[in-house]
């Protein structure tokens, strides 16, 4: 684990973290509730749970682009609003197996990435248009997106639930 960074480590463990307690919680849902639709999202619950699994790695080759010292341009809120959008059309039947499953296989190749980063990959930033072209490094973008997403949506799902 010499060459392992322990911070990149930490990081693909908070995202393994995130993606079971979303995937422990979907599990437990009812069909009814899975059906649910967010509040104030418009989405059903369990396209909201495939959602996640499907931007792991878009959010990781983000990530790369900035380990990479490249900037991340040409993506927009109106972008990922349409991504979402036209996600939620397309799997608006998604069943739980199936979401559950790609939930799987995408949190696992997302900190398998994360964990092949360096310090020093980890450290570089570079202007994201996300962001008003802030200069943000690879770490920030990891925290703010792919480890901080299934997170996000928990509480969400959650939230809705108990409406």
């Amino acid at each position: 684990m010499s060459s392992l960074s322990l911070r990149a480590d930490a990081l693909a463990v908070r995202l393994e973290q995130g993606a079971g307690a979303l995937a422990t919680f979907a599990s437990a849902l009812t069909e009814a509730e899975w059906q649910t639709r967010v509040h104030r999202d418009g989405r059903k619950i369990g396209v909201v749970v495939h959602h996640v699994a499907t931007m792991y790695p878009l959010e990781i080759q983000l990530a790369q682009t900035l380990a990479g010292g490249k900037p991340v341009a040409g993506v927009t809120w109106d972008a990922v609003h349409e991504i979402n959008a036209r996600h939620a059309r397309e799997h608006d039947a998604v069943t739980k197996d199936a979401a559950l499953n790609l939930l799987q296989r995408n949190s696992t190749a997302a900190a398998a990435a994360i964990r092949a980063l360096s310090d020093q990959e980890l450290d570089r930033a570079a202007a994201v248009s996300l962001n008003s072209d802030a200069p943000l490094t690879c770490q920030f973008m990891l925290e703010d997106h792919a480890v901080r997403h299934s997170y996000h949506h928990v509480a969400r799902i959650r939230a809705a639930l108990t409406r």
